[in-house]
């Protein structure tokens, strides 16, 4: 009997990864949601800029977006992750301090991950596999 390649949920998803700067888009994503968290805080040091702090908003709404942008649209993730740093830097002063720093310090590596990431790039697995099959005999 032969064995069938095993398909499932996972492996399609590794492929989907590995075709986009997916830690980059995660982190940039994830340090957005942190700083919109963050403004909602009931805190005595949350600190509220401009019309009712719309710009504590806009910011953060604007970096999930950039990191679902990366995600889904790798080809233009040069422009997204520039934008990502600028905006992550600028919830530093409109919301909380970058979501007391770990909301800024998410989006700015997040987008630092992105702008490295090359396409062509070989997954580490398989250059161990061959590393292996050309050392066995």
């Amino acid at each position: 009997m032969s064995e069938r390649p095993r398909r499932g949920l996972r492996p399609a998803f590794r492929g989907w990864r590995s075709r986009r700067p997916f830690w980059g888009g995660l982190l940039l994503a994830l340090g957005g949601v942190e700083v919109l968290l963050t403004m909602r805080a009931s805190l005595k040091v949350v600190l509220h800029v401009g019309m009712q702090g719309v710009a504590g908003y806009l910011l953060p709404g604007l970096m999930v977006v950039l990191g679902l942008l990366v995600l889904f649209n790798p080809a233009q993730r040069l422009f997204y992750s520039i934008t990502g740093v600028l905006v992550s830097l600028g919830t530093w002063m409109t919301s909380n301090l970058g979501g007391f720093l770990l909301g800024l310090l998410c989006g700015v590596v997040g987008s630092c991950l992105a702008f490295g990431w090359l396409p062509d790039q070989e997954p580490r697995r398989r250059l161990r596999r061959r590393a292996a099959k050309a050392v066995a005999p």
